[in-house]
């Protein structure tokens, strides 16, 4: 099983300026707490169109789909021709989506809250669930994210959690709650990491503090850098990628991480993962239409295809990340130790990530002055 590093959530650039800021170059609107956006007017398709007269360009993560699914998709639907162009981070797509309302590509893989800033700036076709028949593969569960509730304008590809990863021989009492690497016992001092991405270096805060991950009260997110700046004398450092490979040497023995990549199936079977008591977030990568396609029925028949569960089953058994496909995720055999595992149930007890618009911007800024002190 590869486990590819990606920095698929990094939203340094496009929140600096504010996703707000990004669409409405676009003339969109400010999408600020605006958890389930009213998809623009859908265009007239035609479940019988020609698809050997339509090509697709899609953007997605390096490595976040097979090698071979251009050919196989081309084969399979019959279509002229699949490209692949790949960006590294979300705010490299969301530059691309958002120059000449994206011309050029038909699909693109982004998380759920710049597929909400897209859809509030009136660049995505809704989904035409008529012509996506393995929506039926989902579970119930992912039809009810936040930021998209019925999968009016995106389709669910991968999602999971935050929370702490530790080494379970070197940590003297297992960790529970955020605060147990935000003031770490004299036992893990140095020894402890944390994300730098803005929404992410937030999360512990905000969470120990019993507030929204998605709050934009200055008065919380003040509190929220007080705690952070007293963290940091006491962190190894701050580490978005390698902090797995720091848990494998023991160089740090509690780390902030994504779920996919706490490396809970090392041989060792000495990594494990907690979701601290105060609760986390319930992050999602989707599959979005540009309203710019001229290939919109080729898209959606990607979509469909992706959504098969042979298909599909490539991206937890690859790269480590749970599928919201439930005839998938049944064909996945689950490694001892596997986070794979975790159930929809547990994972929507996460709070889920949304666009905040000018208003991240206060994040852009936390991040910044922590990284000042």
């Amino acid at each position: 099983m590869s486990r590819i590093r990606y920095t698929r959530r990094f939203p340094a650039v496009v929140a600096a300026a504010g996703l707000t800021l990004a669409v409405a170059a676009c003339g969109g609107e400010s999408s600020t707490n605006n958890a389930n956006p009213a998809p623009s007017a859908a265009a007239q398709l035609n479940a019988k169109a020609d698809l050997s007269k339509q090509s697709l360009t899609v953007t997605v993560w390096p490595g976040y789909t097979p090698k071979e699914l251009p050919e196989k998709a081309k084969a399979k639907l019959g279509v002229a021709d699949v490209k692949i162009v790949e960006h590294d981070t979300n705010e490299t797509a969301m530059t691309k989506l958002t120059s000449q309302g994206g011309e050029g590509i038909d699909v693109a893989f982004v998380s759920g809250q710049y597929a909400q800033a897209l859809a509030a700036a009136g660049l995505l076709e809704p989904i035409h669930a008529e012509l996506i028949p393995n929506l039926s593969n989902l579970y119930p569960e992912a039809t009810q994210l936040s930021y998209d509730k019925g999968n009016k304008i995106s389709v669910p590809y991968t999602w999971g959690t935050t929370g702490i990863c530790y080494r379970s021989d070197l940590v003297k009492a297992e960790p529970t709650s955020w605060k147990d690497i935000l003031t770490p016992p004299a036992w893990a001092e140095k020894k402890v990491t944390m994300m730098t991405t803005e929404r992410w270096l937030a999360l512990p805060a905000l969470k120990s503090l019993g507030y929204s991950v998605n709050t934009d009260k200055d008065e919380e997110i003040a509190k929220a850098k007080e705690l952070l700046v007293a963290a940091k004398p006491h962190l190894l450092g701050y580490d978005d990628v390698t902090f797995g490979e720091k848990l494998k040497t023991g160089e740090a023995i509690m780390v902030e991480a994504w779920d996919g990549w706490c490396p809970t199936t090392d041989e060792k079977k000495n990594i494990k993962f907690a979701v601290p008591k105060e609760g986390s977030d319930l992050w999602v990568d989707t599959m979005v239409i540009m309203k710019s396609s001229k290939n919109k029925e080729a898209a959606h028949a990607l979509i469909n295809y992706i959504l098969d569960p042979e298909i599909h089953r490539w991206a937890a058994e690859n790269i480590n990340y749970k599928v919201p496909n439930k005839a998938a995720m049944d064909k996945v055999q689950v490694a001892e130790g596997s986070l794979l595992g975790t159930s929809p149930a547990e994972l929507l007890q996460g709070e889920s990530i949304i666009d905040l618009g000018e208003a991240s911007t206060k994040y852009t800024r936390l991040s910044t002055e922590v990284a000042a002190k």
